[in-house]
């Protein structure tokens, strides 16, 4: 016994330390506005949530064929932005090209007025009797005096034989390059043509395939149409002959006094088909007729005296709740009498104890200790 009860104190107190941590747990839990948990509708918020990937499918193939769209456009306006930077670059080239070859500053006619290197280039009045800066009015050289005509000569042949040489040579270079050019320029072009018309081809037989595919497509329905409407038209002519012969044959047109019986009996007729009465059956409607009459004044009678007995028992209740009525309102008179005596001496009763709460029990003032005790607890 001395072994038992000590285990079982601790079992309970472990008991009730699990019940004290659930109990802490479940407090935060309740307690906490963020972590409670309310009720959903979980097939609601399925169904939103498959309709907005749907509609995030069909945005993606929207977006995915935009994108195919603006992929192909760009590559079409990198394929002209790059031809036409290439045309800029090449004429730049031959412009520059042009510049260097054949304007070149120093064949300006003002070039030595702007030469650099004139003082470099400067020589004195006079070097020899040839020179070509022995003008008239630097008197070094007079006329008459021209002593080397023939070398002179010989040399303005030569360099005018050279110029002309070496003009020759950069027209030819300059057709050779601007052949080049034409010729680089036409390979771009077909290369870009080439790429443009394969861009095109494959559009086109994807275009074709889809219009083939559409045209078999409409084909067949049309077939399937036709198809339909020979059986629709042919069971049309079948079903109006069928209903002709019905006609020419059936109860309608003969007049047969049987189709005008129903399927409940004879007493059963049917309207559309009934092609009047015989005399038995007008007699025995005249002879029903006459008990109804005889039926309708029996039954007035009654009513008139059941109306007689109501109203000799309606004036029996009236005086009757009369008398009771005046015997009520004398009960209420002394009812009342005694009612407010009694609510008299409550109210008395009651100003006193509100004097006595007031003054004796109301005194105290609640504190935080009285509020604390409050909502400490999930149970």
């Amino acid at each position: 016994m001395s072994r038992l009860g000590p285990q079982r104190d601790l079992e309970e107190a472990a008991a009730l330390e699990r019940r004290r941590r659930r109990e802490l747990l479940r407090r935060g839990r309740i307690f906490n506005a963020r972590l409670r948990t309310i009720g959903i509708d979980k097939d609601a918020l399925d169904a939103q949530v498959k309709e907005r990937k749907l509609q995030e499918a069909a945005e993606k193939a929207q977006h995915e064929k935009f994108a195919h769209d603006m992929k192909k456009n760009d590559k079409l306006m990198c394929l002209l932005e790059e031809r036409q930077k290439n045309e800029i670059k090449d004429m730049n080239r031959a412009l520059t090209e042009f510049h260097k070859n054949f304007q070149k500053p120093e064949t300006r006619r003002e070039f030595d007025l702007n030469d650099p290197q004139a003082l470099k280039k400067d020589r004195p009045a006079r070097v020899s009797d040839s020179d070509p800066r022995c003008t008239i009015s630097g008197m070094q050289k007079f006329m008459g005096e021209d002593l080397n005509y023939d070398q002179r000569m010989k040399f303005q042949k030569k360099q005018l034989r050279e110029w002309s040489l070496q003009q020759q040579k950069d027209w030819k270079n300059a057709l050779a390059d601007q052949k080049l050019a034409d010729d680089l320029y036409d390979k771009f072009r077909i290369e870009f043509d080439r790429k443009i018309m394969e861009e095109q081809r494959k559009e086109e037989e994807n275009r074709r395939v889809v219009c083939t595919a559409t045209k078999d497509f409409n084909r067949i329905q049309v077939a399937e149409l036709d198809h339909k409407n020979e059986l629709e038209k042919a069971q049309k002519i079948k079903d109006d002959m069928d209903e002709i012969t019905f006609l020419l044959r059936g109860d309608l047109l003969s007049e047969n006094p049987d189709q005008a019986i129903g399927p409940l009996g004879k007493h059963h007729v049917l309207v559309d088909r009934w092609k009047g009465m015989n005399q038995e059956q007008l007699m025995a409607i005249r002879q029903f007729q006459k008990e109804q009459a005889l039926e309708k004044l029996r039954v007035r009678e009654q009513e008139r005296q059941r109306d007689a007995e109501w109203d000799r028992q309606r004036l029996q209740t009236a005086r009757a709740q009369l008398l009771w009525e005046r015997q009520q309102q004398r009960q209420n008179r002394v009812q009342r009498r005694d009612l407010d005596f009694v609510n008299a001496e409550l109210s008395q009763e009651q100003k006193a104890k509100n004097i006595y709460l007031k003054e004796e029990e109301y005194s105290n003032i609640p504190t935080d200790e009285f509020y604390a005790q409050f909502n400490t607890t999930t149970r």
